[in-house]
């Protein structure tokens, strides 16, 4: 059996179990199309609570999702330009990186995931948001993971806790390119911007960096944390981001061999490069 037929097997086994598997839509049609029946099955893994899958469906979907990975084009960090090579003169350009594009390509060490409180991911059907994409292409299995550790921590702390601003939790990546999420809660701007939220901002990139070196991790790539939603002004996200990472690295130098700034909106894009002195 060639690959498009291996793969179009696996969908729709796996679409037939996760409805049956599935709360209240057990009733739901198997879709004709592959790309429907793709989007049903992202929408049920997105609303599946955080459970185990027997090992026969975890291997099937493994398979599924790393050949998925496979097709959407793994990027090798190596293969990443550094800032010095796009003409900038910053004294760490030669470990810095600005990379435009989908996070969970990036085959380094560690993605870090804009999480919420709860640690659960985005549980909003096909939602674009990046903790949404970062759980659909890892697998129900980061959910799962994610939920043990905050069972823990409810343990100690009580059945109430929620995840704090800028304490960054570490999972594996399971079936992404990436071998590990660093999932973090950036901190969220109500009616305007405080030195408060700046300094949550700024405590994200550094506990993200000690994190790393605590659990020796040499390269990273950070998501645009607390922009969109969270309301945070990309320009000044872009300058607290950038002065963090720079002084951590000026302070640990060695320590990390590739700090990637991931953007996906060329406004970013246009942000970083300006901040670090890139050519366009």
């Amino acid at each position: 059996m060639d690959q498009n037929a291996a793969q179009a097997e696996r969908l729709e086994y796996l679409t037939r179990v996760f409805i049956e598997d599935s709360d209240g839509y057990q009733n739901l049609a198997l879709p004709d199309g592959e790309e429907d029946q793709r989007r049903l099955l992202r929408s049920l893994m997105n609303i599946r609570m955080p459970k185990p899958l027997s090992p026969e469906v975890l291997a099937v979907q493994d398979a599924y999702l790393k050949a998925r990975n496979q097709e959407k084009g793994i990027i090798q960090i190596q293969d990443i330009p550094t800032i010095r090579e796009q003409g900038s003169d910053h004294p760490n350009g030669d470990v810095i990186s600005i990379w435009q594009g989908d996070i969970t390509r990036l085959a380094s060490d560690a993605i870090v995931n804009a999480a919420n409180s709860q640690m659960l991911g985005c549980f909003v059907p096909m939602h674009t948001c990046i903790d949404n994409c970062i759980h659909t292409f890892a697998g129900v299995e980061l959910r799962l993971a994610c939920h043990r550790q905050m069972q823990t921590l409810r343990e100690k702390y009580g059945k109430t806790y929620e995840q704090p601003t800028a304490v960054p939790m570490l999972t594996d990546g399971y079936n992404l390119p990436a071998a590990h999420v660093i999932h973090v809660v950036g901190p969220i701007v109500g009616n305007r911007l405080t030195p408060a939220l700046e300094k949550d901002l700024s405590d994200c990139y550094q506990n993200v960096l000690d994190l790393c070196v605590e659990n020796g991790l040499s390269t990273v790539a950070f998501c645009c944390l607390s922009t969109g939603v969270f309301r945070f002004p990309n320009d000044r996200a872009c300058e607290l981001a950038v002065k963090t990472v720079t002084d951590w690295l000026n302070a640990h130098p060695g320590k990390m061999k590739r700090v990637i700034f991931n953007v996906f909106k060329d406004e970013d894009k246009r942000i970083y490069e300006a901040e670090l002195c890139c050519q366009n």
